[in-house]
């Protein structure tokens, strides 16, 4: 396992570099980067198909900057030199452990008020610059794909928010143990928490900035479906505890052809430090687990690309809005359900039977996408027998 890129680095090419990546993060980066992309071309698509309109944006010119605009750059200014110097005077301690350096309260304070200064003067420059004696209002035109970076960041916030706070309902021990660290921490993320929250706050956006939340949500399937999956790279590499039961059955022999560790896999140094030490093992990760367990992560990347194949091979030919996205909804629920069987997971028992938190949404996003199905469809021939 690579619980760090530089872990990466040094395991497969020899380069000792320390750098403050850790291997899930960097894999979630790429996959925001990717649904960014995929977002962006379905946006653009689909305005230049005539389903999307481009929209208008009032902006207010030639005023002087407010007060406020002084005191929220000055904040931005502080807390980014208070850390990044910091950071720099204390490398190694922050490579070894980047989160609790960012949200610890150590810091560089004239650092943070260098930068503070820094910060409040050039917005004074860029206001000088801008200003008029007649201050107006410009009307400026707005592309659907222009608004692919506030989604990206609503979905990062969003996501990061709504799966910190469903693992704690998840996992209430651990949240009652350490509930700072629990609050805090970048391990113990919950997809469907942030799939949740994230929509909620793209979908208000797109109301808000004349975005068809239907066609929205369309352009943004096949993007969730394969950015889900190159999340789930950084899963399997770190071994961040993403992993599957016990699993002691020999390989199948139709899958002779294949390493074993896409069969069974017991994840040594992975980032979590879950099982027994490694014997003679020098570092920070040196943990295995004792018995090998499915590679749950891989199965699920594997999955994903696949559904992301459907879904883009036949997003052209589907003309009903938020059609695609029931399929979509259907095909994320039938897929984590199905893995749910095989996977690690806190266990509830409901009516004498076992079942994880993560089977109930997906259960619930499943009937959710068999619904929308059904009525994106109807609604549909409501329109055409209206217009006939």
């Amino acid at each position: 396992m690579y619980p760090t890129i530089s872990y990466f680095l040094k395991e497969t090419l020899g380069i000792d570099f320390p750098l403050p990546v850790q291997t899930f993060g960097f894999f979630v980066a790429i996959a925001f980067l990717t649904a960014a992309w995929i977002i962006g071309r379905e946006l653009k698509r689909k305005q230049d198909e005539g389903l999307i309109k481009e929209s208008i944006k009032e902006i207010e010119t030639g005023k002087p900057a407010a007060v406020s605009d002084y005191i929220s750059n000055g904040l931005i200014g502080f807390i980014v030199g208070y850390k990044i110097i910091y950071m720099i005077l204390n490398y190694s301690s922050f490579v070894d452990d980047p989160q609790s350096t960012l949200l610890s309260l150590q810091g560089s304070l004239p650092g943070g008020l260098l930068l503070a200064a820094g910060f409040i003067y050039m917005r004074y420059r860029e206001s000088e610059k801008q200003k008029q004696e007649k201050p107006g209002v410009k009307k400026i035109k707005l592309n659907a794909n222009d608004h692919v970076g506030n989604i990206i960041l609503l979905g990062v916030v969003g996501g990061l928010l709504g799966a910190k706070v469903f693992h704690n309902l998840e996992n209430p021990n651990e949240f009652f143990a350490d509930p700072v660290g629990a609050l805090l921490s970048f391990s113990g993320l919950t997809y469907y928490g942030g799939l949740i929250t994230a929509a909620f706050l793209i979908i208000r956006y797109g109301i808000k900035n004349g975005l068809p939340p239907w066609h929205l949500v369309d352009a943004a399937a096949p993007a969730l479906m394969l950015s889900y999956g190159v999340g789930r790279i950084g899963c399997q590499m770190s071994g961040d505890g993403d992993w599957g039961i016990v699993n002691n059955s020999p390989k199948p022999g139709w899958m002779s052809f294949l390493p074993d560790w896409m069969w069974a896999f017991d994840f040594p140094n992975n980032v979590n430090n879950e099982g027994v030490r490694i014997e003679g093992c020098i570092g920070k990760w040196c943990h295995v687990l004792p018995e090998p367990v499915y590679p749950t992560a891989f199965y699920e990347t594997i999955m994903a690309v696949i559904l992301f194949a459907i879904l883009w091979s036949i997003r052209k030919k589907i003309k009903i809005p938020g059609l695609l996205f029931s399929i979509y909804l259907v095909m994320n629920g039938f897929e984590r359900f199905l893995i749910e069987s095989i996977r690690v997971n806190t266990k509830y028992h409901i009516l004498g039977n076992e079942i994880t938190q993560a089977q109930i949404i997906s259960s619930l996003l499943m009937i959710a996408g068999f619904v929308g199905i059904w009525y994106t469809r109807k609604f549909n021939q409501k329109q055409i027998n209206h217009a006939n």
